[in-house]
């Protein structure tokens, strides 16, 4: 008898664990996703890519080394990156941010004529038409910016679009890099 008892409890015991489980989860925010690139400075992984506006030079994490900057993934298939770009293009225009671009899972001909429609805010743009240099990042999809010191060590990550809200961490961020540069 005492065991049909203790049956009744089970139900019981994991309504309430997965009650635990639903509610730590609601309160992560998913624009933090952990980066180990980020969390211990590692520099970029090591590739060799072609260039989207310079199909023959291929580029490596040297040539987005130099300066503080961001390095933003995007593609002509996602739509958050779309509503981005305009802000992006404003950032580099206005405010002379750097900014590297890695073209992530798309087809070049139609990222061309994207940057050439809507303008192009990247300094150098990096073809990552297999994803392998994303997979070896940890991305987990379009768009997320990066912030890079100037050996191109990876400083910070944000998933999803930049906007002015985002843009004042980004500057904090990029403003800290270069004080820690300093001393």
């Amino acid at each position: 008898m005492n065991n049909r008892k203790l049956f009744a409890f089970i139900p019981l015991v994991l309504f309430l664990v997965l009650g635990i489980f639903l509610w730590r989860g609601l309160s992560l925010d998913p624009t933090e996703l952990p980066s180990e690139l980020a969390e211990k400075k590692k520099p970029l992984p090591a590739f060799e890519l072609p260039s989207l506006t310079e199909p023959e030079t291929l580029l490596t994490p040297a040539d987005l080394a130099g300066e503080v900057a961001l390095l933003n993934v995007w593609a002509t298939w996602c739509p958050t990156c779309k509503e981005e770009h305009g802000f992006l293009n404003r950032l580099a225009r206005d405010e002379g941010v750097t900014i590297y671009g890695i073209n992530y899972k798309d087809e070049p001909g139609k990222a061309r004529e994207w940057l050439r429609r809507y303008l192009n805010p990247y300094q150098k743009v990096v073809l990552d038409q297999e994803g392998t240099l994303g997979l070896d990042m940890g991305v987990y999809g379009a768009p997320e910016t990066y912030v890079l010191d100037a050996e191109g060590r990876v400083r910070y990550r944000h998933v999803g679009a930049v906007d002015a809200q985002v843009w004042e961490t980004l500057q904090q961020v990029m403003q800290q890099v270069r004080t820690e540069a300093k001393g």
